[in-house]
């Protein structure tokens, strides 16, 4: 599976990462490493960098990581664990612009039948309008 891209789920609310990874299990099964978080430290709406660090390293795979995200402070944060990671996984993580569910649909679809890190970055964020 770890020769699989990795997809990272980051949403404000943990159930609707959690409701979207779901998903990503019911269409692809198990064939990609794929993480979620959700919710502030506190256990409410928003996100953090941590979790998103530790969903990275759960979704981890050498061909690398898209994270898909909900909204505005999600993409911050999200860029900001990047930023966080060693020089040698910074290359190997993408955010895509694409809506969070659909978008992590098809980017694990991609990733399932062994795309590379940019195949997933591009199916998914076809879904974005133009």
């Amino acid at each position: 599976m770890k020769d699989k891209v990795g997809i990272v789920i980051v949403s404000h609310s943990i159930d609707v990462a959690r409701g979207t990874a779901d998903m990503v299990r019911q269409m692809v099964g198990d064939t990609v490493p794929l993480a979620y978080c959700g919710g502030n430290p506190e256990g409410g709406l928003g996100t953090d960098v941590a979790k998103i660090l530790k969903a990275i390293d759960e979704a981890w795979s050498d061909k690398g990581v898209a994270i898909l995200v909900d909204l505005g402070g999600a993409e911050t944060n999200s860029e900001m664990a990047v930023e966080l990671l060693d020089a040698g996984r910074q290359g190997k993580v993408v955010i895509c612009n694409a809506p969070i569910v659909e978008g992590a649909v098809m980017a694990a679809t991609e990733a399932s039948g062994g795309g590379s890190l940019e195949d997933v970055r591009r199916t998914a964020e076809e879904l974005s309008p133009q």
